[in-house]
C-alpha cells in the first residue's frame, strides 16, 4: 500500500487502534523517549478540537496543556526511555523502535492494529502494524503519542538541567544548538550526552 491507501484503512479501521511514536532522535544528550496511545472516538474528537496535532508543530506551553487535557480525560498510555547506554549499544534507530514496541507492550489494552509513525514496524508486536510516514500529523492516536513522548522528555532534559547546569539542558533540550556545541567544547561530555554522535559532529567540524 502506498502513504495514502495506508491512511484511508487508518481511517476505516473500526477495532482497537493504538498510535505510537518517539522524540529525541536528533539530540547529543539524554534518552529518546516513545509513547503509545489509544483514544477513544470522543477523546480525538475532543483532543483534535484543542489543537491536537504533530508535536514539533506546537511549542512548550501547547504541548503540556494537551497533556494535562489527556490526563483528565482519562487517556490510555504508556511510555518508555531508551537510556544514553541503550542508544550506544543499539543505535539511535534501533533504540527508538525499542522505545516504541515496549511503551505499545505496556498498553492495558488489547490493541488489534498499531500505527507506527516512520517507516518501520516494530519486530516484537504480534498484531497487525501499519507504518506511515507523517503519521505524527495524521493520525490523532499517533499525534497524541508524539506530544506525550516529547512532554516526558523535556521534563527528562529539565531535571538533568540541574544535574548539568553547565550545558544548558533545559534551554535546547540536548539539540546541537551553537551554544550546546560550545558547552561540549568547553566542558567535555557529561555522563548524559552521546557520545558518538557528539564524536561525529566535533570530526564534521573540523574538517
Amino acid at each position: 500500500m502506498d502513504s495514502e491507501e495506508r491512511l484511508n484503512f487508518i481511517e476505516r479501521f473500526d477495532g482497537v487502534l493504538a498510535g505510537t511514536d518517539e522524540a529525541g532522535r536528533g539530540p547529543l544528550a539524554g534518552p529518546v523517549v516513545a509513547a503509545a496511545v489509544v483514544l477513544t472516538k470522543r477523546q480525538k474528537e475532543a483532543l483534535v478540537k484543542l489543537g491536537l496535532r504533530d508535536s514539533k508543530r506546537m511549542n512548550h506551553d501547547k504541548r503540556e496543556a494537551l497533556f494535562c487535557e489527556m490526563c483528565e480525560m482519562g487517556v490510555v498510555w504508556r511510555a518508555q526511555a531508551a537510556s544514553v547506554e541503550t542508544i550506544a549499544k543499539l543505535n539511535i534507530s534501533v533504540a527508538s523502535l525499542w522505545a516504541m514496541e515496549k511503551s505499545v507492550n505496556k498498553l492495558p489494552l488489547a490493541v488489534e492494529l498499531v500505527v507506527v509513525d516512520g517507516l518501520h514496524g516494530l519486530s516484537g508486536i504480534p498484531v497487525l502494524q501499519v507504518p506511515l510516514v507523517g503519521a505524527d500529523d495524521l493520525v490523532p492516536s499517533v499525534s497524541a503519542a508524539s506530544v506525550i513522548a516529547k512532554v516526558l522528555r523535556d521534563r527528562v532534559m529539565i531535571a538533568l538541567d540541574r544535574l548539568y547546569p553547565q550545558y544548558g539542558f533545559a534551554r535546547h533540550k540536548g539539540y546541537p544548538t551553537e551554544a550546546h556545541r560550545n558547552a561540549v567544547r568547553t566542558f567535555g561530555l557529561s555522563p548524559v550526552h552521546r557520545a558518538l554522535f557528539c564524536r561525529k559532529l566535533m570530526s564534521q567540524q573540523k574538517r
